[in-house]
């Protein structure tokens, strides 16, 4: 069982294809949805994947910095005896990779996969929730985008942030089909009676007020001025209809038409989409204390350094996602702000 919850969300920076394979409708490669809601989702696995690689991927200045602090205090956990300095950090970093994703040994140094020989089969200290929707951003007659969120989407999120926060709790205002609440002073009211999104017109009442949830974002005063929650039925219709839909094709050189088979439709996420996931910690699965390395410590649980290592190496921008080559799935992550407020009543 995980010991330690912590929030995280991510705001799309480009727009964002996170896959479910091939599909017969209208759109040939759809996003990730969940099945009861068919709200947009990404998968635990995709999420996992992608930040093991970031992880994988940092520059090895980057690796070494961060473990000579560790090793200042005792360079025993480091361990890889009778290697340089800096190679010895690198490993050890690439290593706690193993024991926080669990091992994978493609492109694994031989050193580290002989640490490994006798014992490859445990899980990793880390674990992900998938991510869900929190805000979705829709064009505005006013005030160029809204993001909007429904009483269903915030009464999850509250529940879900309860395994983090056992205090955090607010009222979520109901809302009506075709109506709409809002913050007063806003970007995107028209005469402050109504909200025009894409060509739909909604009827709005400026006294929304879930400062609690908002406060921990480091966009608060953005979210104050474009938040904007529709009635559950109505934010359903938008998270469906009003994705991104590109349509990608390829030239044949010869004959200069379109290639057999090279013409399709692809489904994403737009920018400014704002998803939450939670990241669980657990202590290291190892039977001998010598193979923690940097996690045996004493004076401090294991849990608590799994955390530690995962949010001092977490970094702020990543690729999530396909087409990666095209520009896509750029995102920027950032921890859901325990420290602000811990819930209104």
């Amino acid at each position: 069982m995980f010991r330690i919850a912590k929030p995280f969300y991510f705001r799309t920076i480009s727009s964002l294809h996170c896959g479910s394979g091939n599909d017969l409708g209208m759109v040939d490669l759809p996003i990730q949805r969940e099945k009861h809601t068919s709200f947009p989702k990404v998968e635990s696995s995709s999420l996992k994947g992608a930040i093991r690689e970031a992880f994988e991927n940092k520059l090895e200045q980057q690796k070494v910095e961060f473990l000579e602090i560790i090793s200042k205090n005792d360079s025993s956990k480091i361990g890889f005896e009778n290697i340089n300095d800096k190679k010895r950090l690198k490993l050890s970093f690439d290593y706690s990779i193993q024991l926080l994703f669990g091992y994978d040994e493609d492109n694994l140094d031989e050193l580290i996969k002989k640490e490994f020989e006798e014992d490859s089969e445990f899980s990793g200290a880390l674990a992900f929730s998938d991510a869900r929707i929190l805000f979705f951003p829709v064009r505005s007659a006013k005030g160029i985008f809204a993001w909007i969120t429904c009483p269903y989407v915030l009464n999850r999120y509250v529940e879900d942030l309860k395994l983090c926060y056992k205090d955090f709790r607010l009222n979520i205002p109901s809302v009506d089909i075709g109506q709409c609440i809002t913050y007063a002073n806003n970007k995107i009211s028209i005469n402050n009676t109504s909200v025009v999104l894409e060509e739909y017109r909604f009827n709005e009442q400026q006294n929304l007020n879930i400062d609690p949830i908002l406060s921990k974002f480091r966009e608060m005063n953005e979210l104050k001025e474009r938040v904007v929650v529709l009635n559950d039925d109505d934010f359903r219709d938008f998270v469906n209809q009003f994705t991104e839909i590109i349509t990608r094709t390829k030239i044949d050189n010869l004959t200069g038409t379109v290639a057999q088979g090279a013409l399709f439709n692809e489904e994403y996420l737009p920018p400014e989409t704002i998803m939450y996931f939670l990241v669980f910690s657990t202590p290291i699965f190892q039977k001998e204390e010598k193979k923690k390395g940097i996690f045996n410590q004493n004076g401090k649980k294991e849990e608590e350094l799994v955390m530690e290592f995962f949010v001092k190496n977490l970094p702020e921008v990543m690729q999530l996602g396909g087409n990666a080559t095209i520009g896509k799935g750029i995102i920027k992550i950032n921890e859901i702000n325990q420290n602000n407020d811990k819930g209104g009543k």
